[in-house]
């Protein structure tokens, strides 16, 4: 287990609004690009101070969105100038980006910048589904974008995919993995479609199809491969470092509009609302976490991904419950620790430790 702190920056603007996408994210709010990246810096610096980030400590930086591919590198510049001495040597630094969004000039300014792991949201390598999800790109778009950050140098690169929407059958699934596993990747994503209130397809239910046995063939194709499931929705040959911090229950700054972030038992989250963000990029909205949320974050966290449960955290009552799930096959133990047999159970593995 790693030490230090995580930061995660978001980007809430898009080219294109999806039709599942619940996330802060804004088609109409390009014009504020400048202004809202000069506030992150301004909160960055503040936040640097304000919770004592020793120099050399922060070993993963993740920017999420929304799209960061929609902003040109050089508004990164500033963000990257102001972190210059507080990133670890060996620091993790991703960006995701979108296939129409991530262009050979941009892919190649953010490599120049220190990003040496990008995340591709692919989403399907399929035309017809990709109509389906509202996304603004095709297929082929996908498969260059990939081609093209293997070009820039990156040596880490990710694309996530969406299953279980109404196209989706077990045949087509191991197709798009198949495509996927042809391309220069060492991770990959995999979501089961959900249906989020405020969304288009909050009226149209009928497009996700809830199959367990996609989601078990995603799995066992993959790791057929010889790819690992870290957690629930993530396989690699090489796991994403910041992923496995959240997981650790780990440190992290949430800089941004949307952001969220946790140092020790305060959670904040700074203005969703990009105006009032961009005015005063240092307010935040706090949340103090009790001892108990806190545990019972990290049971839900360790059990689903490879991180575990250490057996000391919990109480007699949780262990004993715990045991019972060793003993029925559902749970393993080792070094101390309670790992998850099965990702898809996580939810009712760690709630029923819980109580």
């Amino acid at each position: 287990m790693r030490n230090g702190t995580l930061l995660y920056l978001h980007i809430p603007f898009c080219d294109s609004k999806c039709h599942y996408c619940s996330f802060n994210s804004y088609v109409e709010k390009s014009g504020l690009k400048n202004g809202y990246m000069e506030a992150a810096v301004k909160q960055l610096r503040n936040d640097l101070v304000e919770y004592g980030i020793e120099r050399g400590s922060l070993t993963t930086l993740f920017i999420g969105g929304g799209t960061p591919s929609t902003v040109k590198p050089e508004l990164y510049e500033p963000f990257f100038s102001a972190l210059e001495g507080y990133l670890s040597e060996d620091a993790e630094i991703t960006s995701e980006a979108n296939p129409n969004s991530a262009t050979k000039m941009w892919l190649k300014g953010m490599r120049d910048l220190g990003v040496n792991r990008i995340s591709i949201g692919v989403q399907s390598f399929f035309d017809d589904k990709l109509r389906l999800l509202g996304r603004s790109h095709g297929a082929d778009d996908a498969v260059k974008a990939v081609e093209w950050a293997a070009e820039a140098g990156f040596e880490h690169i990710s694309v996530d995919l969406i299953y279980a929407t109404a196209l989706d059958s077990v045949e087509r699934l191991e197709d798009e993995i198949g495509r996927a596993l042809e391309l220069p990747i060492n991770h990959l994503s995999a979501y089961e479609l959900t249906i989020e209130e405020g969304t288009p397809f909050q009226n149209s239910p009928e497009v996700r199809v809830e199959s367990i046995e996609q989601a078990r063939a995603v799995r066992e194709l993959l790791k057929r491969r010889g790819w690992m499931e870290y957690e629930v929705s993530n396989f690699a040959l090489s796991p994403c470092r910041h992923n496995l911090g959240y997981w650790e229950y780990r440190p992290y700054l949430g800089i941004g509009s949307g952001a969220v972030g946790r140092i020790g038992n305060v959670r904040y989250s700074p203005h969703r609302v990009v105006e009032r963000y961009v005015e005063n990029p240092r307010f935040k909205e706090l949340e103090t976490l009790s001892d108990e949320e806190m545990l019972h974050e990290q049971i839900l966290l360790g059990l689903r991904s490879c991180i575990g449960v250490d057996s000391g955290l919990l109480d007699a009552k949780m262990r004993e419950r715990a045991e019972l799930l060793v003993n029925e096959s559902r749970l393993l133990y080792r070094d101390g620790s309670y790992f998850n047999r099965d990702y898809l159970l996580s939810d009712e593995v760690a709630l029923f430790i819980i109580g």
